[in-house]
């Protein structure tokens, strides 16, 4: 079912569109070393393919997770053979190269350098850190997207109707919700959208008569449940349901209702909610909803974040998990949700007040004879780092937002707030006498 050109390939038009670098290189035959990057299923290899039948070079598919130095010495032998009896150049394409380590992605460089090979590398992880620097240098990076829905509806719809590669000699259709459930879970990977259809049709022809390829059979979406053994969640993800959904997760949390969260945030991935919007909900609610009662809680939220970026699907969802368990079981406050709110209503109403003199930045000789940074009590020089002077602008002196709780840590915070609002309130008075 793959595309045989750039004419049937769906999406990725910034990388592939006409007049784009790699449509241009194709069309005048003048290929250059690049790193494929991006999720799976986005295209890579079928790019690297319409590569190999467009050129008229010497094509090579290599494996990164089945070869080593022997196949890549033998892969050097035949490119320079092709080179001396064909005069030939060698494209070789490389699939999963981040999976290659520092000495056999050395052996390439040399060649690489002399043109000898064009390298065409394909990779799931960030090229930075795991493709070496001198050869990263001389490949250019393009960047795959995840495919759109619509790009994956197009790619279900080729299939459908493809006779020659794809199903159409069976002439089957979806059903409007198996459609939808198929793009679900496909979650912008065509080769998890085109595998499952297959299982699906292949299941369907077993268990019905549908050699009258005159009458259209429809893959409904109890046939796809049976064929993939999978229970539909379908919801849509902008649309009531995904906001109620998102809404239990958020007040499950904030309840502090470990269970009830990590059944909603399970059944939102069940649903193929996108993970980083819930690991972005959660570093929100760190924020928001547990603040300074347990500082921590930013930087669980944030490292579960990372985790799933680092590990992906499947693996990086029990770090949501973990997350969503802390989150749950963390104190709360929402002091700093309410403070912040406090401060911007403040800004609305007054404007941009003046910053005192006594504490602006003073690097000129200009602003020092203004006043600028004039009579500036440096903290570090006093008792305790601390000093009474003013920092808020002179209409809003006294004012307070921030008032931290007695839970978790904030209580540490409260009793430091008090002890220097203590000190002050006894050095203003000082001062008057």
């Amino acid at each position: 079912m793959r595309p045989k050109n750039l004419d049937e390939f769906v999406g990725q038009k910034h990388v592939v569109g006409k007049g784009s670098l790699i449509y241009t290189a194709i069309e005048k035959d003048r290929i250059f070393s690049m790193i494929l990057w991006g999720p799976p299923g986005c295209g890579k290899t079928t790019l690297a393919r319409i590569i190999a039948g467009e050129t008229s070079s010497y094509f090579v598919q290599f494996s990164a997770v089945l070869s080593g130095i022997k196949e890549i010495r033998s892969v050097i032998e035949d490119a320079k053979n092709q080179q001396r009896l064909y005069r030939k150049k060698t494209i070789l394409f490389v699939d999963e190269i981040h999976r290659f380590n520092k000495a056999q992605q050395d052996a390439f460089l040399h060649h690489v350098e002399s043109g000898l090979i064009t390298l065409i590398g394909a990779t799931t992880e960030n090229p930075s850190f795991e493709v070496i620097a001198p050869l990263l240098s001389r490949c250019r990076v393009i960047v795959l997207k995840t495919f759109s829905q619509d790009d994956i509806h197009a790619i279900i719809n080729r299939a459908l109707k493809d006779k020659e590669r794809g199903l159409g000699n069976l002439n089957l259709a979806l059903s409007k919700d198996a459609l939808a459930y198929l793009m679900q879970i496909a979650d912008g990977d065509a080769r998890t959208a085109l595998n499952n259809l297959e299982i699906a049709a292949s299941l369907l022809l077993t268990k019905k008569d549908i050699s009258d390829k005159e009458e259209q059979q429809h893959i409904t979406i109890k046939d796809l449940e049976s064929a993939l053994q999978k229970k539909s969640l379908v919801y849509d993800k902008s649309g009531e349901e995904h906001y109620n959904l998102i809404s239990a997760f958020h007040k499950s949390l904030r309840g502090s209702d470990p269970d009830a969260a990590l059944y909603w945030l399970e059944r939102m991935l069940s649903s193929g909610e996108d993970p980083l919007f819930l690991a972005r909900r959660m570093v929100r609610f760190a924020s928001e909803d547990v603040g300074n009662a347990d500082p921590h809680a930013l930087e669980v939220a944030l490292n579960a974040m990372e985790a799933f970026r680092f590990l992906g699907h499947p693996e990086g969802e029990l770090a949501l998990v973990q997350a969503a368990v802390y989150l749950a079981t963390a104190p709360k406050s929402n002091s700093i949700y309410i403070a912040s709110g406090k401060v911007k209503d403040i800004i609305k109403n007054t404007g941009t007040l003046p910053v005192p003199l006594h504490i602006r930045n003073a690097p000129t000789g200009l602003m020092k004879n203004l006043g600028y940074g004039k009579d500036y009590k440096y903290a570090h020089n006093f008792k305790d780092a601390f000093i009474q002077q003013e920092y808020l602008p002179e209409e809003l002196q006294n004012q307070r937002y921030y008032f931290p709780t007695d839970r978790g840590y904030e209580k540490i915070i409260k009793q430091r707030v008090e002890q220097w609002l203590s000190l002050r309130s006894k050095m203003k008075n000082k001062g008057k006498k």
